[in-house]
């Protein structure tokens, strides 16, 4: 049963002719009025293909930047405008400039998790879900700069076995909200489970679980399987759980908590309809060399 300022929204929604899209990590009572839902692929996807004037897009501002750019058409409003992400800021653009003077002739991969900016300085972006793919679709011979984040880089360089140079970014949530201590006391506690960690997390959480995956992964994975250990952002473990209820599906620790994910309420969606705030805007020049790394990305598919 939806609330009084769900139901507004929906009606906003539809006389607005409005697409909202929510990534997993946002609070149940959002995703549950969102068009799509998924992880930041899936997400790319709807944003690309969406026939409206408007999206809202409820997750951190990389994610409305990006939908921006690829939908030039559409008005794309960030609802709360202070929603950023601690892992895109630790790069900028000209930083990677220096990165890659300093490797001259590496391709360049960008995880989708950074600014405008560094996506332009980039030769194609991936996702936790297409990570490999996209590190495959490099020549072998030639080195890879991955940035910005060091977990998700280091673990598909595993998978590929390919000569892959971090930079040393990193999600908080996933690189301190998880501890091998963690792993080993749920083991005990609950025996028997299967253990989903996100690629984001440290080297030692990743390699102690019994599958890797993205938020889109564990989401299929829980509709046939129970008894699981969730290693990723508390909003994840929220929503399987109000999807499942009849399921075990258990966090690896409950402090995984992304504070700007969490900072768009409902209240903000709502005035974002009511009053077309927080419009994103690209400069023409970055969205063009940044929309050609995307597209290197989503081309693959």
């Amino acid at each position: 049963m939806l609330n009084p300022i769900q139901q507004e929204i929906i009606r906003l929604k539809q006389e607005n002719h409005a697409v909202i899209l929510a990534h997993n990590y946002q609070a149940v009572a959002i995703q549950e009025i969102a068009d799509y839902t998924g992880d930041s692929l899936q997400l790319s996807i709807q944003a690309r293909a969406a026939n409206a004037p408007v999206i809202v897009f409820c997750g951190v501002r990389f994610m409305a930047e990006t939908a921006a750019i690829l939908n030039p058409e559409a008005s794309v409003l960030l609802p709360n405008d202070d929603a950023g992400c601690p892992m895109a800021d630790m790069i900028t653009a000209e930083q990677l400039r220096a990165f890659k003077d300093e490797h001259p002739g590496a391709a360049v991969v960008c995880y989708v998790n950074s600014t405008v900016e560094v996506k332009a300085e980039s030769d194609i972006c991936c996702t936790s879900s297409n990570a490999v793919k996209v590190l495959e679709s490099i020549p072998a011979e030639q080195e890879i700069l991955f940035v910005p984040d060091q977990n998700l880089g280091t673990w598909a360089a595993s998978q590929t076995h390919r000569k892959v140079t971090v930079w040393h970014g990193y999600c908080p949530v996933h690189h301190w909200g998880f501890r091998l201590e963690d792993v080993e006391k749920m083991r005990r506690d609950y025996p028997g489970y299967v253990l989903l960690a996100h690629p984001e997390c440290q080297w030692e959480i990743v390699k102690n679980a019994d599958l890797v995956m993205s938020t889109s992964g564990m989401m299929n994975y829980a509709q046939s399987h129970d008894k699981l250990i969730i290693a990723t952002e508390m909003g994840l473990v929220d929503l399987l759980n109000s999807m499942y209820p009849e399921k075990s599906i258990l966090p690896l620790s409950r402090t995984a908590i992304c504070q700007n994910m969490k900072k768009t309420t409902l209240q903000d969606v709502l005035e974002a309809l009511q009053q077309h705030q927080h419009l994103i805007k690209v400069e023409p020049e970055t969205a063009t060399a940044a929309l050609k790394c995307l597209n290197n990305m989503l081309d693959l598919r």
